[in-house]
């Protein structure tokens, strides 16, 4: 067989290539939309944490503004108590300094711009506490108040008291004084049996009683005295002489002066004589009156007070002696 004869290799008819394009095409398409639907979902889960993600600031927020007004609230409760409440302002400026570090750290915490989850929580435990504090100090102005009327109460019944002890003790006062004066009147010394006589005194010592002003030498004045109530003791007497001219005889060497009575006021008396005196005796009492001058005719009275009162009065009338005396 000649060469010809055989089909020639070159000849022969090869199979058609494939065309690829499409699948690439196909790729990049599928490459192409997964990216885009890579795109599409991360833009949807980035706008759903930007939405968390605002809902937790605004959230966060809402917390800030809502202890804010919890925290003014209780500034202004605790001020309030503080201002109104004397006694409690030193409390708290004494016993809680705490306090003002309190309050200072919630006014930090709650002013920050970006507070966190973790400062606002913190903020609401410190304001919880301040509340808690105000709480006490609820308690306290309480028993403060209890026991202020308590005392206002006690005070009271204290004053009531003392006024009606102050208005027993008054009566008694006076009816004390009422009583002593009353005894002090009674004590006083009644005075009986008075006698006044003028005594002319002879050089030899006799005396006798005479009714010539020319021959006085003196009056003796005697009279009892007694008065169960009147205690033992020294008695004063004021002996009062009135001459026929109406003046009452003073003398320095007879002690003269001014006495006050109970009926007839400051009057003048000539002589005072003291009296020892014996409760629930009757006791003679005799003393002589002798004056410097002359004596002058006519009616000489003699008082005699005791305890501001009159006890006793007598009069003696002296004649002008005859020419033979």
């Amino acid at each position: 067989m000649s060469a010809s004869n055989y089909p020639s290799t070159s000849s022969q008819s090869q199979p058609p290539k494939k065309d690829n394009r499409g699948i690439i095409y196909g790729v990049l398409i599928a490459a192409l939309l997964g990216t885009w639907g890579y795109i599409i979902y991360d833009k949807s889960k980035t706008k759903e944490v930007i939405q968390q993600k605002d809902v937790q600031y605004a959230s966060l927020d809402s917390v800030r503004n809502q202890l804010l007004t919890d925290y003014q609230a209780a500034e202004i409760r605790l001020d309030k108590m503080t201002t109104e409440n004397a006694k409690l302002d030193s409390l708290v400026k004494t016993r809680d300094k705490d306090v003002v570090a309190m309050r200072s750290r919630i006014k930090t915490l709650i002013s920050k711009q970006n507070a966190s989850a973790a400062d606002l929580a913190e903020a609401r435990r410190l304001i919880n506490q301040l509340n808690g504090k105000i709480e006490e100090y609820v308690k306290e102005i309480e028993r403060l108040q209890g026991e202020n009327q308590q005392l206002t109460s006690a005070n009271q019944q204290l004053t009531t008291e003392k006024q009606q002890l102050t208005d027993t003790l008054n009566t008694k006062v006076t009816e004390n004084k009422d009583l002593s004066n009353k005894v002090d009147v009674g004590s006083t010394l009644n005075a009986t049996n008075f006698q006044l006589a003028a005594i002319n005194e002879k050089r030899s010592g006799k005396e006798s009683v005479t009714s010539k002003a020319k021959k006085a030498d003196k009056f003796r004045v005697s009279f009892d005295v007694d008065n169960r109530l009147a205690t033992t003791g020294t008695k004063d007497l004021y002996i009062i002489v009135v001459d026929p001219a109406g003046k009452v005889v003073k003398e320095e060497g007879l002690g003269s002066g001014s006495v006050t009575t109970r009926e007839d006021g400051d009057k003048e008396f000539t002589n005072k004589v003291s009296v020892d005196y014996e409760q629930g005796k009757r006791k003679n009492v005799s003393f002589d009156l002798k004056q410097t001058e002359k004596y002058t005719p006519g009616t000489y009275k003699v008082e005699v007070y005791q305890n501001g009162f009159k006890i006793g009065e007598g009069a003696v009338t002296l004649k002008k002696g005859g020419i033979f005396g």
